[in-house]
C-alpha cells in the first residue's frame, strides 16, 4: 500500500510511488541535459565569447518557451529542454575551453565540489518537512541583488569583491537547490519533470561556475 508524502498545509500530496517516479524521471532528464550540455560545450569549444553570448540568449528563450509548452505538449517541452542544454553548453564552451587549456585541474576541483554541494543541499531540501517556499522567494530577490552587485564590480574596485560575489552566489543557490529539490516532493504530477529538471540543472551549472571562479583565483 502506498504511503502519503504530503505535508499539512503546504500543498497537494503525492504517494510514495508517485514521488519516487517523479524524482527518477526528473533526475533522468537532468542527466540527459548534462550530457547534451557536454556535447554543446565540445561543439562550441572554438567559438568566440560573442557567439557564446548569442547562444546564451537563445537558450534563455528556450527556457521561457518551456513555460508555455509545459501544459500543452510534454514532447515539445522535452525538446526545448534538450535545445536549452545544447545551447547553454555552446554558451559556456569558450569559458570551459579557456580553463581546459590553461588549468584543467580547476575544472575537476569545481566539478567535485559541485557534486558534494548539490548532493548535500539537495538531500536537505528533499528531506525537510518545513515549507521552503519563502526561501525560494528570498533566493530570487537575493539573486537580483547579486546581479546588481556584479554590475557594480565591473566599474568599482572592491577588495576581494569577486570572492564575495562567488560566496554570496553559492549561498543563494544553496537556497535554490533546497527549494527545487523540495518541489520534487510537492509537485502534482509527472508532467512537471522537465521544468523541474531545467531548474535543477541551472542550480548545478551556476554552482559549478561559482566554484570554478573560486578555485581559479589562486592561479
Amino acid at each position: 500500500m502506498s504511503e502519503s508524502l504530503g505535508y499539512p498545509g503546504i500543498g497537494p500530496t503525492l504517494t510514495r510511488d508517485s514521488a519516487h517516479s517523479l524524482f527518477a524521471q526528473t533526475m533522468g532528464y537532468v542527466a540527459v541535459t548534462a550530457a547534451i550540455f557536454a556535447l554543446g560545450a565540445y561543439l562550441g569549444r572554438h567559438l568566440s565569447y560573442g557567439a557564446g553570448f548569442v547562444a546564451f540568449i537563445v537558450a534563455f528563450l528556450c527556457l521561457i518557451a518551456m513555460r508555455f509548452t509545459a501544459t500543452r505538449s510534454q514532447g515539445g517541452t522535452i525538446a526545448l529542454l534538450a535545445a536549452f542544454g545544447l545551447l547553454i553548453g555552446v554558451a559556456v564552451a569558450p569559458t570551459l575551453a579557456y580553463y581546459a587549456s590553461t588549468n584543467p585541474r580547476v575544472l575537476w576541483q569545481a566539478g567535485g565540489a559541485t557534486a558534494l554541494f548539490i548532493a548535500g543541499f539537495g538531500a536537505a531540501g528533499y528531506a525537510t518537512r518545513r515549507d521552503l517556499s519563502a526561501l525560494g522567494r528570498i533566493s530570487f530577490w537575493a539573486l537580483l541583488a547579486l546581479i546588481i552587485f556584479g554590475i557594480v564590480l565591473i566599474f568599482v574596485h572592491i577588495p576581494h569583491g569577486e570572492l564575495i560575489y562567488c560566496v554570496l552566489g553559492l549561498v543563494i543557490f544553496a537556497g535554490f537547490t533546497m527549494f527545487d529539490f523540495q518541489r520534487l516532493r510537492r509537485s502534482q504530477g509527472i508532467g512537471s519533470a522537465p521544468l523541474l529538471a531545467a531548474s535543477i540543472f541551472l542550480d548545478i551549472l551556476n554552482v559549478f561556475l561559482f566554484f570554478l571562479r573560486i578555485f581559479s583565483r589562486g592561479d
